[in-house]
């Protein structure tokens, strides 16, 4: 079994493969300073409650956009799996298409691991939108390659310092408005429902719109990441909501080490 190991800005996943089916998933919030031992109280025990053996694992992969984090699940997959994990685009994790940007290296595995299921899954020109910490718009074209695209502030990101700026401003949900399809808010709190969800709603088919244009041929919309079931109910920019996107990429990733690595021995 893979254990892939999605470490984002504010949360990790930790999901577990057969195959390409997953098995199992836990999300813990992100903290650089959480030791291995930590990790590990948290995790076996998760997976004691489902029945699933740490010997059953038998790969482990990372990928990670937090640096500091790195080390830590480091020692949890040495001293608890007793395995040496791969790290998603470090050798031999590489990627396997090209970069077509100004810096190659400073594109994030995140985003690197979402255009590698994009393209796996989807046929053509796409653009993928994941909804994390911040909000990326990536252009994949349709072999692959990896165009450039945008990074917007994140709807939470948004939300906090809309509220954290304005004293007098509540702290609201991140939800549609549903007391009326009207744009034009009756009290403080429909306001801000209507100006952070539809705002953004608007800033998104504003941006696919004008990349779509650039593009310059059909480009399906694949959205993924937490909030991408909310904002798929209330708009039809996105040809297809994948939450999965990222881990469905690691397992790519990891079926095509071990390949290789068979094909090696």
């Amino acid at each position: 079994m893979l254990l892939a190991v999605d470490v984002g800005n504010t949360n990790i996943v930790f999901a577990l493969f057969q195959g390409r089916a997953i098995k199992a998933r836990w999300r813990v919030a992100t903290d650089p300073r959480r030791t291995a031992d930590e990790y590990a109280v948290w995790l076996l025990q998760l997976m004691q409650l489902e029945g699933i053996d740490r010997a059953a694992i038998d790969q482990i992969l990372i990928s990670t956009v937090v640096p500091r984090a790195l080390h830590n699940l480091t020692v949890l997959s040495q001293k608890y799996f007793g395995l040496d994990p791969l790290v998603a685009g470090q050798p031999p994790v590489e990627w396997g298409f090209e970069a077509d940007v100004d810096e190659p290296r400073s594109l994030g595995a995140d985003r690197a691991v979402n255009a590698i299921a994009a393209h796996a899954r989807y046929p053509g020109d796409l653009i993928v939108v994941d909804f994390g910490t911040a909000t990326t718009f990536d252009v994949v074209d349709f072999n692959g390659a990896y165009k450039g695209g945008i990074i917007a502030p994140g709807i939470n990101l948004s939300l906090d310092a809309l509220v954290n700026a304005a004293a007098k401003l509540p702290r609201i949900a991140i939800e549609a408005p549903t007391r009326s399809k009207s744009v034009i808010g009756r009290n403080t709190e429909d306001q801000m429902h209507i100006g952070v969800f539809w705002g953004y709603v608007a800033m998104m088919e504003g941006l696919i719109a004008r990349m779509r244009a650039e593009i310059g041929r059909p480009a399906k919309v694949v959205a993924t990441g937490g909030l991408a079931v909310l904002f798929g109910d209330h708009t039809d920019i996105f040809d297809h909501v994948d939450t999965d996107l990222t881990l469905d990429g690691l397992a790519i990733l990891a079926e095509r080490v071990a390949l290789t690595q068979g094909k090696s021995k």
